[in-house]
């Protein structure tokens, strides 16, 4: 028999896995998609609300090896996708979840991106629906996504996979939220 090493996740920890969608698939980040990811996301205007500035491929595979070496806290889970445009069958942009265990239940802290090229296609909206549902199906109970209010299309991105925004602010951005019901 074979043993694995013991985990320090807690039992309601997820992990990342593919997600397929009707043009997409969802790839589990790894670091070897670090240079085509920061051709993808090159360009400077696309940081207008997120902040920063684009990285390198460097910066890049230094940021990616540390996301997929996993939170040092074991209570969350860094859940990060490459978003690949199948029929181009190219890289395009990122989604993530911060899967933390609240009470007996999972909530998450999503956030996405899409390459200016690849924008005013969907792609977002589809890439946020499919990771809202694999969410739910992993018990994620309730989801929440800061955004900028000047941030049009992110809104949108986040009201078409069910999430609806809050009142609350942090940092700036309003927070948006789905929770399911009773949780």
């Amino acid at each position: 028999m074979v043993r694995r090493p013991r985990s320090t996740r807690l039992p309601l920890a997820v992990e990342a896995e593919v997600i397929r969608t009707g043009r997409l698939t969802l790839l589990p980040l790894l670091v070897e998609h670090a240079e085509e990811l920061a051709a993808a996301l090159s360009d400077p205007d696309l940081h207008t609300f997120i902040g920063g500035a684009p990285a390198t491929p460097e910066a890049l595979r230094t940021r990616h090896e540390r996301l997929v070496a996993g939170s040092p806290d074991p209570a969350v889970t860094w859940c990060n996708w490459v978003i690949q445009l199948r029929d181009q069958d190219c890289l395009v942009g990122t989604v993530q979840a911060t899967v933390t265990t609240v009470g007996n239940g999972k909530a998450a802290e999503i956030a996405w991106v899409v390459g200016t090229h690849w924008q005013r296609r969907g792609i977002a909206t589809e890439a946020a629906r499919g990771l809202v549902a694999w969410l739910r199906r992993q018990q994620v109970r309730t989801l929440v996504a800061h955004i900028h209010p000047d941030h049009a299309a992110s809104a949108a991105v986040a009201a078409a996979a069910g999430l609806t925004p809050t009142s609350q602010e942090q940092e700036g951005e309003i927070r948006w939220e789905l929770r399911e019901e009773g949780g």
